[in-house]
Protein backbone atom coordinates (compact mmCIF):
# COMPACT_ATOMS: atom_id res chain seq x y z
CA UNK A 1 0.00 0.00 0.00
CA UNK A 2 2.93 2.44 0.94
CA UNK A 3 4.49 1.37 -2.44
CA UNK A 4 1.60 2.33 -3.97
CA UNK A 5 0.74 5.28 -2.36
CA UNK A 6 4.56 6.71 -3.26
CA UNK A 7 3.73 5.56 -6.96
CA UNK A 8 0.79 7.46 -7.22
CA UNK A 9 2.15 10.22 -5.75
CA UNK A 10 4.97 10.37 -8.06
CA UNK A 11 3.05 10.39 -11.02
CA UNK A 12 1.44 13.36 -9.80
CA UNK A 13 4.49 14.99 -8.97
CA UNK A 14 5.71 14.24 -12.92
CA UNK A 15 2.17 15.55 -14.20
CA UNK A 16 3.03 18.47 -12.58
CA UNK A 17 6.54 19.34 -13.47
CA UNK A 18 5.11 18.15 -17.00
CA UNK A 19 2.12 20.73 -16.87
CA UNK A 20 4.41 23.72 -15.40
CA UNK A 21 6.76 23.03 -17.96
CA UNK A 22 4.71 23.18 -21.02
CA UNK A 23 3.17 26.00 -19.42
CA UNK A 24 6.24 27.77 -19.01
CA UNK A 25 7.15 27.19 -23.03
CA UNK A 26 4.56 28.62 -24.19
CA UNK A 27 5.21 32.03 -22.49
CA UNK A 28 6.73 34.30 -25.23
CA UNK A 29 9.11 36.64 -23.99
CA UNK A 30 8.44 40.45 -26.37
CA UNK A 31 11.25 42.39 -25.44
CA UNK A 32 11.27 46.36 -25.60
CA UNK A 33 14.56 47.47 -25.93
CA UNK A 34 15.31 50.71 -24.48
CA UNK A 35 18.55 53.14 -25.22
CA UNK A 36 18.47 55.99 -22.46
CA UNK A 37 20.63 58.62 -20.88
CA UNK A 38 21.25 56.40 -17.71
CA UNK A 39 24.59 58.88 -16.46
CA UNK A 40 25.66 62.16 -17.62
CA UNK A 41 24.13 65.11 -17.55
CA UNK A 42 20.12 64.19 -18.38
CA UNK A 43 20.90 61.04 -16.32
CA UNK A 44 17.88 61.78 -14.03
CA UNK A 45 15.49 62.29 -16.78
CA UNK A 46 16.81 59.15 -18.33
CA UNK A 47 16.32 57.37 -14.83
CA UNK A 48 12.95 58.50 -14.81
CA UNK A 49 12.08 56.99 -18.15
CA UNK A 50 13.33 53.86 -17.39
CA UNK A 51 11.72 53.45 -13.88
CA UNK A 52 8.32 54.68 -16.11
CA UNK A 53 9.32 51.85 -18.34
CA UNK A 54 9.34 48.99 -15.87
CA UNK A 55 5.90 50.29 -14.09
CA UNK A 56 4.17 50.12 -16.95
CA UNK A 57 5.27 46.55 -18.19
CA UNK A 58 4.75 45.37 -15.03
CA UNK A 59 1.25 46.63 -14.75
CA UNK A 60 0.55 45.12 -18.66
CA UNK A 61 2.15 41.76 -17.55
CA UNK A 62 -0.18 41.88 -14.22
CA UNK A 63 -2.92 42.42 -15.99
CA UNK A 64 -2.57 39.70 -18.89
CA UNK A 65 -4.31 41.52 -21.45
CA UNK A 66 -0.97 39.86 -24.15
CA UNK A 67 -2.30 36.32 -23.29
CA UNK A 68 0.85 33.98 -23.15
CA UNK A 69 3.18 36.77 -24.29
CA UNK A 70 5.25 38.62 -21.75
CA UNK A 71 6.62 42.04 -22.05
CA UNK A 72 10.47 42.85 -20.66
CA UNK A 73 12.72 45.44 -20.77
CA UNK A 74 16.37 45.63 -21.73
CA UNK A 75 17.68 49.14 -20.89
CA UNK A 76 20.78 50.01 -22.17
CA UNK A 77 22.70 53.42 -21.43
CA UNK A 78 24.09 55.89 -24.19
CA UNK A 79 25.62 58.47 -22.15
CA UNK A 80 24.11 61.16 -23.98
CA UNK A 81 26.73 59.70 -26.86
CA UNK A 82 25.11 59.10 -30.52
CA UNK A 83 28.01 56.83 -31.37
CA UNK A 84 26.61 54.91 -28.53
CA UNK A 85 23.24 54.79 -29.45
CA UNK A 86 24.10 53.41 -32.94
CA UNK A 87 25.78 50.30 -30.85
CA UNK A 88 23.34 49.46 -28.80
CA UNK A 89 20.38 50.05 -31.62
CA UNK A 90 22.47 47.55 -33.85
CA UNK A 91 22.85 44.83 -30.78
CA UNK A 92 18.60 45.38 -30.44
CA UNK A 93 17.96 44.99 -34.11
CA UNK A 94 20.28 41.85 -33.93
CA UNK A 95 17.98 40.56 -31.74
CA UNK A 96 15.08 39.20 -33.03
CA UNK A 97 12.93 39.28 -29.84
CA UNK A 98 12.85 42.74 -29.78
CA UNK A 99 10.08 44.13 -31.12
CA UNK A 100 10.35 47.62 -30.58
CA UNK A 101 13.09 50.11 -29.27
CA UNK A 102 12.17 53.24 -27.36
CA UNK A 103 14.69 56.16 -26.95
CA UNK A 104 15.36 59.00 -24.44
CA UNK A 105 16.06 62.25 -24.43
CA UNK A 106 18.82 63.29 -26.75
CA UNK A 107 17.66 64.19 -30.35
CA UNK A 108 20.95 63.66 -31.95
CA UNK A 109 20.86 59.82 -30.79
CA UNK A 110 17.85 59.70 -32.88
CA UNK A 111 18.99 61.39 -35.64
CA UNK A 112 22.05 59.06 -35.83
CA UNK A 113 20.35 55.69 -35.55
CA UNK A 114 17.89 56.60 -38.03
CA UNK A 115 19.17 55.05 -41.26
CA UNK A 116 20.28 51.87 -38.88
CA UNK A 117 16.51 51.74 -37.77
CA UNK A 118 15.21 51.80 -41.38
CA UNK A 119 17.49 49.70 -42.65
CA UNK A 120 16.78 47.27 -39.67
CA UNK A 121 12.88 47.55 -40.17
CA UNK A 122 13.06 48.42 -36.12
CA UNK A 123 10.43 50.09 -34.11
CA UNK A 124 11.61 52.82 -32.81
CA UNK A 125 9.44 55.66 -30.13
CA UNK A 126 11.72 58.77 -29.29
CA UNK A 127 10.97 60.62 -26.26
CA UNK A 128 12.84 63.49 -27.54
CA UNK A 129 10.85 66.77 -27.25
CA UNK A 130 12.51 67.87 -30.94
CA UNK A 131 10.31 67.10 -33.54
CA UNK A 132 13.52 67.16 -35.78
CA UNK A 133 13.49 63.28 -34.79
CA UNK A 134 10.51 62.60 -37.14
CA UNK A 135 11.42 64.86 -40.08
CA UNK A 136 11.64 64.62 -43.00
CA UNK A 137 8.71 61.90 -42.54
CA UNK A 138 9.81 60.69 -45.88
CA UNK A 139 13.47 59.46 -43.43
CA UNK A 140 11.48 58.43 -40.24
CA UNK A 141 9.00 55.98 -41.58
CA UNK A 142 10.04 53.61 -38.91
CA UNK A 143 10.41 56.06 -35.81
CA UNK A 144 7.51 57.89 -33.49
CA UNK A 145 7.77 60.30 -31.23
CA UNK A 146 6.07 61.11 -27.99
CA UNK A 147 6.00 64.41 -26.21
CA UNK A 148 5.07 67.60 -26.57
CA UNK A 149 5.87 70.18 -30.17
CA UNK A 150 7.91 72.64 -29.71
CA UNK A 151 5.45 74.64 -32.24
CA UNK A 152 2.30 73.83 -30.14
CA UNK A 153 4.19 75.06 -26.65
CA UNK A 154 5.23 77.81 -28.23
CA UNK A 155 1.85 78.51 -29.58
CA UNK A 156 0.62 78.00 -25.42
CA UNK A 157 3.07 80.17 -24.51
CA UNK A 158 2.25 82.99 -26.52
CA UNK A 159 -1.23 83.06 -25.74
CA UNK A 160 -0.30 83.41 -22.15
CA UNK A 161 1.90 86.48 -22.75
CA UNK A 162 -0.61 87.93 -25.23
CA UNK A 163 -3.30 88.27 -22.63
CA UNK A 164 -1.05 89.52 -20.00
CA UNK A 165 -0.18 92.52 -22.75
CA UNK A 166 3.84 91.67 -22.39
CA UNK A 167 5.44 94.10 -24.78
CA UNK A 168 8.97 92.41 -24.43
CA UNK A 169 9.87 89.44 -24.15
CA UNK A 170 13.49 87.83 -23.56
CA UNK A 171 14.37 84.17 -24.78
CA UNK A 172 16.76 81.61 -22.98
CA UNK A 173 17.04 78.53 -25.12
CA UNK A 174 19.48 76.10 -25.38
CA UNK A 175 22.08 75.60 -27.75
CA UNK A 176 20.79 72.14 -29.33
CA UNK A 177 18.19 70.90 -31.66
CA UNK A 178 14.91 71.39 -29.39
CA UNK A 179 16.18 74.63 -28.19
CA UNK A 180 17.09 75.78 -31.68
CA UNK A 181 13.58 74.36 -32.80
CA UNK A 182 12.39 76.33 -29.67
CA UNK A 183 13.65 79.55 -30.98
CA UNK A 184 12.50 79.47 -34.13
CA UNK A 185 8.69 78.15 -33.09
CA UNK A 186 8.65 81.46 -30.26
CA UNK A 187 9.82 83.77 -32.36
CA UNK A 188 7.54 83.21 -35.45
CA UNK A 189 4.41 82.89 -33.00
CA UNK A 190 5.25 86.24 -31.68
CA UNK A 191 5.68 88.62 -34.81
CA UNK A 192 2.15 87.36 -35.34
CA UNK A 193 1.33 89.61 -31.87
CA UNK A 194 1.24 92.81 -31.58
CA UNK A 195 0.02 94.97 -28.10
CA UNK A 196 -1.18 98.28 -28.25
CA UNK A 197 -0.55 98.17 -32.24
CA UNK A 198 3.31 97.68 -31.73
CA UNK A 199 4.64 94.14 -32.95
CA UNK A 200 6.18 92.83 -29.78
CA UNK A 201 10.12 92.83 -29.24
CA UNK A 202 11.50 89.52 -28.89
CA UNK A 203 15.83 89.12 -27.71
CA UNK A 204 17.06 86.12 -27.58
CA UNK A 205 20.41 84.73 -25.95
CA UNK A 206 21.65 80.99 -26.01
CA UNK A 207 23.40 78.70 -23.29
CA UNK A 208 24.83 75.52 -24.35
CA UNK A 209 23.19 72.61 -22.79
CA UNK A 210 25.87 71.62 -19.80
CA UNK A 211 26.21 75.06 -18.85
CA UNK A 212 26.23 75.56 -14.44
CA UNK A 213 26.14 79.05 -14.73
CA UNK A 214 23.83 81.47 -16.47
CA UNK A 215 24.02 84.89 -14.97
CA UNK A 216 26.12 86.71 -17.44
CA UNK A 217 23.27 85.64 -19.83
CA UNK A 218 20.77 86.36 -17.74
CA UNK A 219 21.79 89.66 -16.86
CA UNK A 220 22.73 90.81 -20.76
CA UNK A 221 18.85 90.28 -21.14
CA UNK A 222 17.26 91.81 -18.29
CA UNK A 223 19.94 94.40 -16.49
CA UNK A 224 18.64 97.41 -18.96
CA UNK A 225 17.16 100.48 -19.41
CA UNK A 226 13.27 99.84 -17.83
CA UNK A 227 12.23 101.09 -21.51
CA UNK A 228 14.19 98.18 -22.88
CA UNK A 229 14.52 95.07 -20.35
CA UNK A 230 12.06 92.69 -20.96
CA UNK A 231 8.71 92.61 -18.98
CA UNK A 232 8.75 88.67 -19.44
CA UNK A 233 11.17 86.22 -19.68
CA UNK A 234 10.69 82.84 -21.44
CA UNK A 235 13.25 79.72 -20.88
CA UNK A 236 13.30 77.40 -22.84
CA UNK A 237 15.76 74.67 -21.20
CA UNK A 238 15.64 71.50 -19.13
CA UNK A 239 14.53 71.69 -15.91
CA UNK A 240 18.34 72.46 -13.47
CA UNK A 241 18.99 75.49 -16.13
CA UNK A 242 15.31 76.67 -15.66
CA UNK A 243 15.52 77.14 -11.87
CA UNK A 244 19.38 78.91 -12.48
CA UNK A 245 17.55 81.14 -15.24
CA UNK A 246 14.85 81.76 -12.71
CA UNK A 247 17.19 82.23 -9.87
CA UNK A 248 19.98 84.20 -11.98
CA UNK A 249 16.71 86.51 -13.22
CA UNK A 250 16.04 87.33 -9.40
CA UNK A 251 19.51 88.16 -8.64
CA UNK A 252 19.35 90.55 -11.14
CA UNK A 253 16.30 92.80 -10.46
CA UNK A 254 13.93 91.10 -12.75
CA UNK A 255 10.75 91.52 -11.77
CA UNK A 256 8.32 90.72 -14.63
CA UNK A 257 7.01 86.98 -15.54
CA UNK A 258 8.85 83.84 -16.27
CA UNK A 259 7.39 81.11 -18.13
CA UNK A 260 8.63 78.13 -18.80
CA UNK A 261 8.61 75.54 -21.62
CA UNK A 262 7.71 71.80 -21.10
CA UNK A 263 11.89 70.86 -21.09
CA UNK A 264 11.83 72.32 -17.70
CA UNK A 265 9.01 69.64 -16.43
CA UNK A 266 10.76 66.55 -14.00
CA UNK A 267 10.05 66.04 -10.38
CA UNK A 268 6.88 67.75 -9.55
CA UNK A 269 8.33 69.51 -6.06
CA UNK A 270 11.03 72.54 -6.03
CA UNK A 271 12.77 71.80 -3.14
CA UNK A 272 14.39 75.38 -2.08
CA UNK A 273 13.55 77.01 -5.87
CA UNK A 274 11.73 80.04 -4.31
CA UNK A 275 12.88 82.25 -7.24
CA UNK A 276 10.07 79.93 -9.27
CA UNK A 277 7.36 81.05 -7.19
CA UNK A 278 5.08 82.29 -10.01
CA UNK A 279 6.45 81.01 -12.79
CA UNK A 280 4.45 79.08 -15.40
CA UNK A 281 5.15 76.19 -17.37
CA UNK A 282 3.41 74.75 -20.32
CA UNK A 283 2.88 70.92 -19.97
CA UNK A 284 0.80 68.18 -19.66
CA UNK A 285 -2.25 67.66 -17.07
CA UNK A 286 -0.57 64.51 -16.01
CA UNK A 287 2.14 66.17 -14.21
CA UNK A 288 -0.32 67.76 -11.85
CA UNK A 289 -3.35 65.08 -11.68
CA UNK A 290 -3.72 65.05 -7.98
CA UNK A 291 -5.50 68.49 -8.83
CA UNK A 292 -7.89 67.28 -11.18
CA UNK A 293 -11.12 65.54 -10.74
CA UNK A 294 -12.08 62.51 -12.58
CA UNK A 295 -14.70 62.69 -14.68
CA UNK A 296 -13.63 60.71 -17.81
CA UNK A 297 -11.78 57.04 -17.29
CA UNK A 298 -9.02 58.78 -19.18
CA UNK A 299 -8.51 61.21 -16.49
CA UNK A 300 -8.43 58.53 -13.62
CA UNK A 301 -6.59 56.35 -15.25
CA UNK A 302 -3.92 59.56 -15.65
CA UNK A 303 -4.65 59.89 -11.38
CA UNK A 304 -3.89 56.05 -10.55
CA UNK A 305 -1.06 56.45 -13.14
CA UNK A 306 0.32 59.15 -10.47
CA UNK A 307 -0.60 57.35 -7.69
CA UNK A 308 1.27 54.09 -8.54
CA UNK A 309 4.65 56.15 -10.01
CA UNK A 310 4.29 57.87 -6.72
CA UNK A 311 4.05 55.14 -4.53
CA UNK A 312 6.38 53.39 -5.91
CA UNK A 313 9.37 55.78 -6.21
CA UNK A 314 8.41 57.92 -3.67
CA UNK A 315 7.48 61.48 -5.91
CA UNK A 316 6.19 62.57 -9.24
CA UNK A 317 8.33 63.02 -12.32
CA UNK A 318 6.51 64.47 -15.16
CA UNK A 319 8.63 62.80 -18.00
CA UNK A 320 7.36 59.18 -16.94
CA UNK A 321 4.16 59.62 -18.66
CA UNK A 322 5.99 59.68 -22.17
CA UNK A 323 7.42 56.54 -21.63
CA UNK A 324 4.45 54.57 -20.23
CA UNK A 325 2.47 55.87 -23.54
CA UNK A 326 5.65 54.26 -25.66
CA UNK A 327 4.93 51.21 -23.46
CA UNK A 328 1.67 51.28 -24.26
CA UNK A 329 1.92 51.65 -27.80
CA UNK A 330 3.46 48.43 -28.64
CA UNK A 331 0.81 46.41 -26.02
CA UNK A 332 -1.93 48.38 -28.15
CA UNK A 333 0.31 46.98 -31.63
CA UNK A 334 0.53 43.51 -30.25
CA UNK A 335 -3.07 42.61 -28.73
CA UNK A 336 -4.17 44.23 -32.49
CA UNK A 337 -1.69 41.59 -34.07
CA UNK A 338 -1.41 37.84 -34.14
CA UNK A 339 2.16 38.07 -34.46
CA UNK A 340 4.96 39.64 -33.01
CA UNK A 341 6.98 40.59 -36.27
CA UNK A 342 8.58 44.20 -36.12
CA UNK A 343 6.66 44.94 -39.41
CA UNK A 344 3.49 44.44 -38.18
CA UNK A 345 3.88 45.93 -34.94
CA UNK A 346 5.14 49.27 -37.22
CA UNK A 347 1.69 49.79 -39.49
CA UNK A 348 -0.45 49.36 -36.32
CA UNK A 349 1.77 51.95 -34.57
CA UNK A 350 1.26 54.23 -37.54
CA UNK A 351 -2.34 54.30 -36.80
CA UNK A 352 -2.30 54.74 -33.29
CA UNK A 353 -5.11 56.50 -31.67
CA UNK A 354 -5.50 56.36 -28.14
CA UNK A 355 -6.30 58.90 -25.01
CA UNK A 356 -2.48 58.24 -23.20
CA UNK A 357 -1.40 58.74 -19.52
CA UNK A 358 0.29 62.03 -21.00
CA UNK A 359 -3.07 63.02 -22.78
CA UNK A 360 -4.62 61.94 -26.25
CA UNK A 361 -2.44 60.21 -29.38
CA UNK A 362 -3.32 60.54 -32.68
CA UNK A 363 -0.59 58.95 -35.60
CA UNK A 364 -0.90 58.84 -38.81
CA UNK A 365 1.27 57.90 -41.86
CA UNK A 366 2.08 62.33 -42.36
CA UNK A 367 2.40 62.86 -38.90
CA UNK A 368 4.64 60.21 -36.68
CA UNK A 369 4.80 62.73 -33.57
CA UNK A 370 1.58 61.95 -31.28
CA UNK A 371 0.61 63.67 -28.86
CA UNK A 372 -2.01 66.37 -29.30
CA UNK A 373 -1.86 69.93 -28.76
CA UNK A 374 -4.87 69.51 -26.24
CA UNK A 375 -2.74 67.67 -23.84
CA UNK A 376 -1.12 71.21 -22.69
CA UNK A 377 -2.20 73.27 -19.98
CA UNK A 378 -0.62 75.53 -18.16
CA UNK A 379 1.07 75.02 -14.39
CA UNK A 380 1.95 77.87 -11.96
CA UNK A 381 4.70 76.95 -9.15
CA UNK A 382 3.36 77.78 -6.51
CA UNK A 383 5.00 77.22 -2.67
CA UNK A 384 7.77 74.87 -4.32
CA UNK A 385 5.72 72.76 -6.62
CA UNK A 386 3.91 72.39 -9.31
CA UNK A 387 0.17 73.73 -9.48
CA UNK A 388 -2.72 73.58 -12.14
CA UNK A 389 -2.95 77.35 -13.19
CA UNK A 390 -6.63 77.28 -13.09
CA UNK A 391 -6.96 75.97 -9.83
Amino acid sequence: MTLSALTAAMLVMSASACASSEDAADVEEVIIGADLELSGPTAAIGQAYQRALELKIGQVNDSGVLGNRKLRLDPKDNRSDSSRSLTNVGAFANNPDVVAVVMGMCAQCVKTVAETVKDRRLPTIALSPAGTVVAPIQESQWIFKVGPNAKDNAAALTAEITTLKKKRVGLIYTDDLYGKEGKEAVELALQKVKVGGVPVKVTSVSVKPTATDLSQVVESLVDKDPEEAPDALVVWTLAEQAALAATSAREAGFDGSLYFDGAAAGELFLAGQSATDGATMVFTQTMVIDDVIATTPATAARKQWFRDYTAKYGSYNGYSSFAADAVQMVTNALQQSTSSSRDSIRSIVETSQFDGLSGPIRITPDNHSGLMPQALTMLVARNGRWRLATS
